[in-house]
């Protein structure tokens, strides 16, 4: 049963309007600061809007899978916290949290933003690196504020030393293997319109969302569906269309 804010935001939609005066084609302000964290190897904050994602990149060495023996490791992690927003709970990730990780992974992933291949020091170490997504504020977005965060972070990462079988922190030795700088766009579905960069009330409103990943050659890869309803080919085009016009702007923030 739709809440009375959810009934607002869809007969708002229906007349064209949003609750912040945005065009529904308008992302808002993106504000990106590097190096925030300098016990890290690598950080960036996000802020978009109100919602803030502050990235974290940890280095260190271990074995590798035993499937991909020739590759190094990358994982994201994100922690959503009461601090961020009320409804969101003390304790081990839940199913919103889990989902923000796997889909700013799966962007970085599929992009192949990093050489994994560059990451193997010799046939039993290879380094592990590590994105910890943490949620300062949320009002909504969090995918695409997460994604440039990770991004900008991974970019700007200062690999350390790796000398006589040790980790040397203290020193570097220069960046990451960088191949793709991937940028995701959201669109959300409410009362049969659609809305790039959805406020926390748009969320809950929302009938389905969409995240399309863009590289910046142009191609897309990775698309994230969520909610319920489904789209249209024509709805599909034109996210498609929105998200590669969208993603020029957010990359020039990124620059």
């Amino acid at each position: 049963m739709m809440t009375i804010s959810e009934g607002y935001v869809h007969e708002l939609a229906e007349k064209g309007l949003r609750l912040d005066k945005r065009k529904f084609d308008e992302f808002r302000d993106v504000e990106i600061e590097t190096n925030v964290i300098k016990s890290a190897e690598g950080s960036a904050q996000v802020k978009l809007g109100n919602t803030i994602v502050i990235a974290g990149i940890k280095m260190s060495v271990g074995e590798p899978f035993e499937d991909k023996p020739d590759e190094g490791v990358l994982m994201v992690g994100a922690e959503l916290t009461p601090i961020a927003d009320p409804d969101f709970e003390p304790g081990p990730p839940d199913i919103r949290s889990i989902e923000f990780a796997r889909v700013v992974d799966r962007t970085v992933r599929e992009s192949k933003m990093i050489d994994v291949k560059a990451l193997k020091i010799n046939e039993e170490a290879v380094w592990i690196v590590n994105v910890d997504l943490h949620v300062m504020n949320f009002d909504g977005n969090l995918i695409d504020a997460g994604n440039l965060a990770a991004v900008a972070a991974l970019a700007t990462a200062k690999m350390p030393k790796y000398e006589n079988g040790k980790v040397n922190y203290d020193e570097k030795s220069g960046a990451l293997p960088i191949t793709a700088m991937p940028i995701s766009v959201t669109t959300v579905k409410i009362n049969g319109k659609l809305l790039i960069d959805p406020t926390k009330e748009e969320e809950n409103a929302a009938d389905a969302r969409l995240t399309v990943s863009i590289k910046n050659d142009g191609n897309i890869c990775s698309l994230q569906k969520g909610g319920t309803e489904g789209f249209t080919v024509e709805e599909l085009d034109k996210m498609l269309l929105i998200a590669a016009e969208k993603q020029e702007n957010l990359r020039a923030a990124l620059k």
